[in-house]
């Protein structure tokens, strides 16, 4: 399918969803859109100039509906949601085996850039840390450097029905300040977690965490793998479904920084976060959803898009664990019924 015919169909399904769940998401983002809390990432200095007030807040289930509110379609750097997309790349390259025999799945409780590695095997703990993250994108197949990001651009416009582009200006701001990655991947190579052509992978590294994205974006892509693997709009493979569980699983026990224990207590949605400001999140089955706020709480993680997760989870019983039954029907809204849940 061409990109005019994707975004056809992606513009198609905005105009056409009209339901309770469009003005809920109004009332969430108005509810939040003041929110002062958290800081603009500056460890990085072109993400220092995103503005504070920038908001987005979208949802695409898995037959295709898209709500948006806010700004969705503002471009932003992806950054660490990259790890949890190009991890299933690497499975697919690889295989489960060959994956994990360089990269653990247990969660640190560690800061997302510690220099830490399992004492036992000499891994990183799991992908979504940055050593972790480094030596999957090490994984990736392709001809040469070119080759590599070729093939990750293409997996990620799979799952979103567009094409994307490298932010060149971040691209050059994390490789230029990228020491401490720098070191992770050499302390990797002693320990043969990485292979020889350490720079390349770096600097592919640092490409992926500068692709844009948008809001809604990220909501396709949470839509995707909770689709099964398949983009709900165009209906293209983006992901094998051998490894979709293997993806979600992380992304639930690892993916939101060292907040992560506590995300899963209170939210029990599979995520991942990113300092460019955005949040993708998976409800197996039904939706994804896609966050986009720069103000960062202490952790790194979007302060807005936290409270915004928390309160779908809440008010449509979206914990993974939930064993109660919702007092709102969350198909029924984006169907346009507005009747609740009861019998």
């Amino acid at each position: 399918m061409s990109e005019r015919s994707s975004l056809e169909l992606l513009a198609s399904s905005i105009r056409s969803v009209a339901s309770p769940f469009r003005a809920y998401l109004g009332e969430l983002h108005d509810r939040h859109r003041t929110l002062a809390e958290g800081t603009v990432a500056d460890y990085i200095p072109e993400l220092a100039t995103a503005r504070p007030e920038w908001f987005g807040v979208c949802a695409v289930s898995t037959s295709g509906q898209v709500f948006d509110v806010g700004d969705c379609d503002r471009l932003f750097t992806i950054q660490s949601i990259s790890k949890a997309f190009v991890y299933g790349l690497a499975l697919e390259d690889r295989g489960r085996e060959a994956v994990n025999g360089k990269v653990g799945v247990e969660p640190t409780g560690d800061a997302f850039n510690a220099i830490v590695l399992d004492e036992a095997t000499n891994r990183p703990f799991n992908p979504m840390v940055n050593a972790g993250a480094i030596a999957t994108t090490d994984l990736i197949d392709g001809d040469g450097a070119t080759g590599r990001l070729k093939r990750v651009l293409e997996m990620l416009r799979r799952y979103t029905g567009r094409h994307h582009d490298v932010d060149v200006p971040v691209f050059l701001s994390e490789k230029a300040t990228g020491h401490r990655n720098r070191a992770m991947a050499y302390l990797m190579l002693n320990f043969g977690m990485m292979s020889d052509r350490v720079e390349e992978t770096l600097d592919l590294y640092f490409q992926q965490c500068s692709i844009l994205v948008t809001a809604r974006d990220l909501a396709m892509m949470g839509a995707t793998l909770a689709n099964g693997g398949v983009n709900p709009v165009t209906g293209e493979r983006a992901l094998d479904e051998r490894y979709v569980q293997d993806v979600v699983s992380v992304m639930l026990t690892c993916g939101m920084y060292d907040y992560s224990g506590e995300w899963a207590y209170r939210v029990g949605i599979p995520a991942k976060s990113g300092v460019g400001g955005g949040i993708t999140a998976v409800v197996p089955g039904r939706l994804g959803i896609g966050t986009f706020s720069p103000l960062l709480d202490a952790k790194g993680n979007s302060a807005r898009g936290i409270h915004v997760c928390e309160d779908l989870s809440r008010d449509f019983g979206l914990h993974q664990f939930n064993a109660a039954r919702p007092e709102r029907d969350l198909i029924r809204w984006m169907e346009g019924d507005d009747r609740t849940g009861a019998s």
